[in-house]
């Protein structure tokens, strides 16, 4: 049978499950679903849209039945490529089922733990829990852009909260390919919903469940109970978390898409009521690392957050985040996501028109943003004249007398000094942070003439390492244009972006950078996707097997072949 007869009698097939409209084959409106925020892009046979979780089951019962390389997406929000396609060498049909449709979550237990299904966003889940005080794994950060649930519990993703660890579970509902290519769905929701396959779907989404049908096994965890402890050992010679952890890969937590996810059961967290922000600055980063040692080895409560700025990072956002900065702080999170989806209706017009210059909707949200005074507080725009490093301290309840006490004795220093923010002050300090994400990528399309493109690499030092701060060769050095570092300090986990001037090998200058991490005794990615930029490390690599050892779910994740039999 020729490939255009298979493939056409998959998308009937499809066509048969969702409705037409539901299954896209145009190059055209596939583009936003196949192209990843970074990296990643490649052709479809069909992006799949179902609106139910039975539909979604039968969608992927036919791709299996089709040998199909079938990819699992929420809101393609990822920076690896990993829920994107790859390449046009996979040697059967690509299909992308995109989960956004199916959205709902379930509270459980007063509220303490919730059931998510696969469209629910971190924003949904924040909304849902604000009026009974309690909040998700993670707050702001991913959820400004419309990120997903359940792309946080498959990627193994962190967030900036010290005290709760990667987002994790061990109770899930999800469906997964065994060696003989059989497609089985696996109930470890922790919820009785009786046996038939699509019973248990429908149930599960209508929430046709009693507090009777829901076990409460102290065996299986909804969060990582551990994480608080184990980033305490501050003389462990290992990252606090990192990607490819074995002691945090477990069924559909860290699959990266290797399964298909239906539901998750997580815990919630009681919000915050009382909290303070600190904001340090010096020019000493060992001034950093003594405090991150002292608090974490020593203070009796745990900061809530401590996120790390540098002074290119917060240049650069200032200029290239002030747009989203501006959004999130005016229009909220909620608007943010239809924000996005519209940039993305543009770029895919101007894109066809061939008429309107690269990155249009870039080029103009960067000259709109321009007409907006100065957005940063005069206290933070001084320190960033005096200070090198920035660090944002966000602590709660006991914990902010004896941060108060601890800092007032340590500075002013030689080289660093502190202020307590006023509550505007600390929403825009970390606002500010948080929008440094996306100005590097900003820079590189403004500045494509000068700017080959970007390394960014997500990285996770020792619990140990006191040298954090990075130095590097010369000949590395030469080839970069500016360097923005910027992370969750306190766990050791970094984003390190680079921009590559014009005519370096960005892809050769990652494999220096690489070596370099690797005699540091770092790992990485800390807290994404390994995607298609990333080999993946054998514990995840093995975990990945063990869930599809057909290679039928998301192949070429991790640098893998993506033929059907794993590679070495």
């Amino acid at each position: 049978m020729s490939a255009p007869t298979r493939d056409a009698t998959l998308i009937d097939a499809l066509i048969a499950i969702v409705g037409a409209a539901e299954v896209l084959t145009d190059p055209a409106r596939t583009a936003r679903f196949r192209t990843g925020m970074r990296f990643g892009n490649g052709p479809v046979a069909a992006v799949v849209r179902p609106a139910t979780l039975v539909e979604q089951w039968r969608v992927l019962q036919a791709c299996i039945a089709a040998h199909a390389a079938v990819i699992m997406q929420a809101a393609n929000t990822g920076l690896t490529g990993g829920s994107t396609p790859d390449g046009d060498d996979y040697g059967r049909p690509v299909v992308i089922i995109n989960t956004m449709r199916i959205t709902g979550l379930h509270l459980i237990d007063a509220g303490r733990q919730v059931i998510c299904l696969p469209g629910t966003t971190l924003y949904d889940l924040e909304r849902a829990l604000a009026p009974i005080g309690r909040e998700p794994h993670s707050v702001i950060g991913s959820s400004c852009i419309g990120a997903s649930v359940f792309g946080g519990i498959c990627n193994n993703s962190g967030g900036a909260l010290i005290r709760r660890g990667p987002a994790y579970t061990e109770l899930a509902l999800f469906a997964r390919v065994d060696a003989a290519g059989r497609l089985h769905l696996v109930n470890h929701l922790g919820i009785a919903l009786g046996d038939d396959p699509e019973t248990i779907l429908d149930r599960v989404e209508r929430g046709d469940f009693t507090a009777a049908d829901i076990a409460h096994d102290p065996s299986r965890a909804a969060s990582d109970h551990r994480y608080a402890e184990h980033v305490r050992a501050i003389d462990a010679p290992s990252p606090a978390r990192f990607n490819a952890d074995p002691g945090r890969l477990f069924e559909a937590s860290g699959s990266a898409g290797k399964v298909m996810l239906l539901a998750a059961r997580l815990d919630t967290f009681a919000r915050e009521a009382d909290t303070a922000v600190f904001y340090i600055g010096t020019n000493d980063p060992a001034e950093l690392e003594e405090l991150r040692r002292d608090m974490l080895g020593g203070f009796a409560t745990l900061p809530v957050s401590a996120e790390y700025m540098h002074r290119d990072a917060f240049d650069i956002a200032a200029v290239y985040g002030k747009d989203i900065f501006l959004a999130i702080r005016h229009l909220g999170t909620d608007r943010l996501p239809a924000l996005f989806a519209m940039k993305a209706r543009v770029d895919a017009v101007a894109t066809r028109l061939r008429v309107l210059p690269r990155h249009f909707s870039d080029r103009v949200m960067q000259a709109a943003s321009r007409l907006f005074p100065s957005h940063l507080p005069a206290r933070m725009i001084d320190y960033r004249h005096r200070f090198e490093h920035h660090l944002m301290l966000r602590t709660s309840g006991d914990g902010i007398a004896e941060t108060r006490a601890y800092l007032a004795a340590k500075f002013p220093s030689a080289t660093g000094e502190v202020f307590e923010c006023t509550a505007d002050e600390g929403t825009k300090a970390f606002l500010h942070r948080f929008a440094a994400a996306g100005a590097a990528i900003r820079y590189r399309d403004i500045h494509s003439d000068t700017v080959e493109d970007i390394v960014a690499l997500d990285i996770a030092l020792r619990r140990d390492d006191r040298d954090w701060f990075e130095t590097l060769p010369s000949a590395i050095e030469g080839q970069i244009l500016r360097k923005l570092y910027y992370g969750h300090f306190f766990c050791h986990v970094l984003h390190q972006d680079y921009v590559v001037a014009k005519g370096y090998d960005p892809v050769a200058l990652e494999e220096a950078m690489l070596v370099l991490l690797d005699a540091r005794g770092a790992e990485y990615p800390a807290e994404h996707n390994v995607g298609h930029l990333y080999h993946a490390k054998p514990s995840l690599a093995a975990h990945y097997r063990a869930l599809d050892p057909c290679n039928c779910m998301n192949p070429g994740i991790g640098k893998t072949t993506k033929r059907p039999h794993w590679g070495a």
